[in-house]
C-alpha cells in the first residue's frame, strides 16, 4: 500500500492544522503545563492510595459483645510531621458502623461508635504524648508513638446481645488522620494537599451464626 505524503498524513491527523503547529488557544508551554499537571494528579492520587496501610480487620463474637482487631502502617509525610514538631496536635480517628440486613427494607444501623487518639510533641523533654479518653502515654520517639495510634486490640464496639447472632450484617470501618481538628489557620492552609489526607476505608459482611 503507498504511503501518503508527509503533508496529507498530517492532514487527516489533524485536519486545519499545518505540520507541528499547536491547537487555537494554547501555546506550547500551555500544553506542557497541562501535561505535566494531569501526570502530577496522577502521582497523588496513588500517593493517597499508598499512604496508610490497613494491614489488619478482624471481627470476633464474644461474651462481652462484638469485638473489632486493627492495625494500620503508615509514616507521616514530611509537612505532617513538621507541623507535629512545632506543636500541633494530631488527632487521628476510628470510626464503626454496623449494619443489619433486612431484605424488606433498608438496612438498619444499630452501632455506630468512635475512636480518638491525640498525638503531641513534648518539646521540654523531647518526647511525644499519646492520649486516648482520660488516659495518657509518653513515649521516647515518633514511631514508638505511631505504633499506639495505629493499632486497637479487642475493642468492644458492641455490647453483648445488641448485634443479632442470627442475622447477618455489614461493618463499615474507617480510620484517618482528622484535619477538622486542626487549629483553623492550619486547615486553610493544607486545603487540598495530598499528604494531609491520610484516611483508609473498609466494609467487611459478619455472617449470621448458624
Amino acid at each position: 500500500m503507498p504511503k501518503l505524503p508527509p503533508d496529507r498524513r498530517c492532514d487527516r491527523c489533524a485536519p486545519g492544522l499545518p505540520r507541528g503547529a499547536v491547537p487555537p488557544g494554547f501555546s506550547r508551554r500551555g500544553l506542557l503545563s497541562l501535561l505535566l499537571t494531569g501526570l502530577l494528579m496522577g502521582l497523588s492520587a496513588q500517593v493517597r492510595a499508598e499512604a496508610l496501610e490497613l494491614a489488619r480487620l478482624e471481627l470476633q463474637r464474644s461474651p462481652e459483645g462484638l469485638l473489632l482487631n486493627f492495625d494500620t502502617r503508615f509514616d507521616l509525610p514530611g509537612g505532617v510531621e513538621g507541623a507535629l514538631q512545632r506543636g500541633v496536635a494530631l488527632h487521628f480517628v476510628a470510626e464503626v458502623r454496623v449494619l443489619r440486613s433486612r431484605w424488606y427494607w433498608f438496612d438498619r444501623q444499630v452501632v455506630e461508635v468512635r475512636r480518638t487518639w491525640r498525638l503531641s510533641y513534648q518539646p521540654l523533654t523531647f518526647s511525644y504524648r499519646v492520649s486516648l479518653g482520660g488516659l495518657s502515654q509518653t513515649f521516647a520517639s515518633l514511631p514508638e508513638a505511631l505504633r499506639a495510634v495505629q493499632r486497637a486490640s479487642r475493642w468492644r464496639i458492641a455490647e453483648a446481645g445488641v448485634v443479632d447472632d442470627d442475622s447477618e450484617h455489614t461493618v463499615q470501618f474507617q480510620y484517618r488522620l482528622d484535619a477538622e481538628q486542626l487549629p483553623r489557620p492550619l486547615q486553610i492552609g493544607i486545603a487540598g494537599r495530598p499528604e494531609w489526607q491520610l484516611a483508609v476505608e473498609r466494609t467487611m459482611t459478619l455472617p449470621a451464626e448458624r
